[in-house]
């Protein structure tokens, strides 16, 4: 089994101002299993974290991908299938790329539970997998 993470729980856990900091952090380090970075989500937290706390924090997150604590999952063809379906199904949510891309990694993982803040969006996406996803953390 993986955590996979979203953009939100990773910028979170670098943000030491950010509300949900402490409980990010406790979820990735506590995190009994593998950790998964969708690789869409790499350029949107460089994007935040760059924008508000300059390069130091993703330098340091890279670093953790270097050493693997981090895995990143690249998107296959058939997630590129997937992600038109759920934006084009979701069009009137405004779910995204990112948002899509990662559902589509969870689904080809064959994961139950994202490490999420989104719960705009991930309540309503159904997956194809489970009922409903297990969002972290609560």
């Amino acid at each position: 089994m993986a955590l996979i993470l979203d953009t939100g729980p990773l910028y979170a856990a670098l943000d030491r101002g950010d509300r949900d900091h402490a409980r990010c952090r406790r979820l990735i380090e506590e995190a009994g299993e593998a950790l998964v970075v969708p690789s869409p989500v790499i350029p949107e937290l460089d994007y935040l974290v760059s924008r508000r706390m300059g390069p130091a924090p993703m330098l340091a997150f890279l670093r953790d991908v270097k050493t693997a604590a981090y895995r990143v999952a690249d998107l296959e063809r058939m997630d590129y299938v997937r992600i038109v379906d759920v934006m084009d199904r979701y069009a009137d949510q405004d779910v995204g790329f990112v948002d899509a891309a990662v559902l589509a990694v969870v689904e080809r993982l064959n994961e139950p539970e994202l490490a999420t803040l989104d719960r705009r969006h991930f309540a309503v996406l159904r997956p194809r997998h489970v009922d409903v996803l297990e969002l972290l953390p609560v």
